[in-house]
């Protein structure tokens, strides 16, 4: 721990030499800063540097290596386990960085560290062009990206790190490292999972995909319905093309222009059809659904990035998420599933979600560490609500929901659905195997374990 006067002399330093802002308790606009997406977390961090460059960013790793305080990065802020802030420590804030270059002849997109997934789409789509992105448009594609990255588009496309061209990072001791299939390829492996464990990162390049069209249909069904509605879904997805994805969504009808009025605040069931081409494509792939006997459809084409931002959940929300990824979906596991629905927290935002995997996510690079990649399908239940009165009944139900569905559970996760569940869970995300490597090469790159509000992986031979 650093002396006061070498405390104070550094931070006055960090101060002058950074061209972003320097906050810290008592600043006016600090608690603005160290505010998430996920009301539950609630952190002072010591120092808030918000970098507008590389070099900021070098600059604030190497003081917090100087006073010897752990470091967390924020990008979307988006972790539901509140990775983007600690207690204590220093928070590289990299809002300011948002560039998004498209290069169209390559089908790449350079993307700086603190973009946001609306910040690459839109950037993207006047191109025709488009990459596997989340589906929230507020969460920051660094922390996406480098977790694994899951997306209408992945069935098509891959997962989102399945397109990860190079990635530039500032490490543990504050050095600048390129990492790709050629240039430091282990380091490059190691960021095909593991997140942000290993420095980070001020920009990636990602592959590019023609998308000259994308189509929806959003059909709600009365919640008897569902059974119905899930095999209907599961055996339509399972013969339809990789363009194809979407999820069934139990949820507390909102306020919105596409819930008719007699549903609103009312438990419903909605079959979410994507498809990355034509709307005629998609209306004869969607006749299954349309067929059974529904409360309201909106089927037709929109703008992907448009799509990406339809199902944003507001921020100053509580949230606690997790899943489980399953081998299949027979008809015993859609009843109980569907049963679940039943004990939804209501009235709020909370979701019960299954969604399809398969396509080109199966098919995709078997050596990274992304042991899910064989899952059949996932289990996501989100759940999300305001009053902290509400905390013990709606974690509650989100570990009920696992209980559930663990029959059918594969033991793999995405770590991105997840929040802090424990190490077991952190190698469940990754691969006992795979955590071995990666620890290897945590202890390469980062020792010290600096980089520990994440997902964590200890650095081999660490207590």
């Amino acid at each position: 721990m650093a002396s006061p006067s070498k405390a104070g002399a550094a931070l006055t330093a960090l101060r002058e030499d950074l061209v972003g802002d320097v906050l810290t308790p008592g600043d006016p606009r600090y608690d603005e800063a160290r505010t998430v997406f996920n009301a539950m977390i609630d952190r002072r961090p010591a120092v808030i540097a918000q970098c507008v460059d590389e070099a900021d960013v070098v600059r604030s790793v190497r003081y917090a290596r100087d006073l010897d305080l752990p470091v967390a990065v924020r990008g979307g802020g988006h972790s539901v386990a509140g990775a983007a802030v600690n207690d204590g420590g220093l928070v590289v804030d990299l809002r300011h960085m948002r560039a998004v270059t498209v290069d169209p002849a390559a089908a790449a997109v350079r993307v700086a560290g603190g973009a946001t997934m609306s910040d690459m789409d839109r950037a993207t789509q006047p191109y025709g062009l488009a990459t596997t992105g989340g589906r929230a448009s507020t969460t920051g594609v660094g922390g996406f990206v480098l977790g694994g990255g899951t997306g209408w588009l992945d069935r098509c496309c891959g997962l989102a790190v399945d397109n990860l061209l190079g990635a530039e990072l500032v490490t543990a001791d504050g050095s600048r490292v390129h990492a790709s299939a050629d240039e430091n390829p282990e380091l490059f492996w190691g960021l095909h999972g593991g997140g942000g464990n290993f420095g980070v990162a001020t920009a990636l390049t990602l592959k590019l995909y023609e998308l000259p069209a994308f189509s929806l249909a959003l059909v709600l069904f009365l919640p008897e319905f569902g059974p119905e509605v899930v095999r209907t879904y599961r055996d339509l997805i399972t013969a339809a093309p990789d363009e194809a994805a979407g999820g069934v969504i139990y949820f507390t009808a909102p306020p919105e222009d596409f819930v008719p009025p007699h549903l609103v605040g009312r438990l419903v069931c909605g079959a979410l059809l994507t498809y990355a081409g034509a709307e005629e494509n998609l209306r004869k792939l969607a006749e299954p659904l349309l067929a059974l006997p529904h409360e309201s459809e909106i089927v037709g084409a929109m703008p992907y990035a448009d799509m990406q931002c339809m199902l944003d959940d507001p921020p100053g929300m509580r949230n606690y998420w997790s899943a489980e990824y399953l081998s299949g979906a027979p008809d015993d596991f859609v009843d109980v599933f569907c049963a679940r629905a039943d004990t939804l927290p209501a009235p709020t935002g909370t979701q019960h979600v299954l969604f399809p995997q398969g396509g080109a996510i199966a098919s995709g690079p078997s050596e990274y560490p992304i042991p899910y990649r064989d899952a059949a399908w996932a289990v996501h239940p989100f759940a999300i609500w305001e009053d902290p009165a509400d905390d013990e009944r709606s974690v509650r139900w989100v570990r009920d929901v696992r209980a559930d569905v663990a029959p059918w559970s594969t033991g793999a996760v995405y770590l991105n659905f997840i929040g802090d569940e424990g190490p077991e869970r952190v190698v469940a995300g990754l691969g006992a195997e795979n955590s071995r490597r990666l620890a290897d090469l945590k202890r390469r790159h980062d020792p010290d374990n600096v980089f520990r509000f994440n997902h964590n992986i200890s650095p081999a031979g660490a207590p």
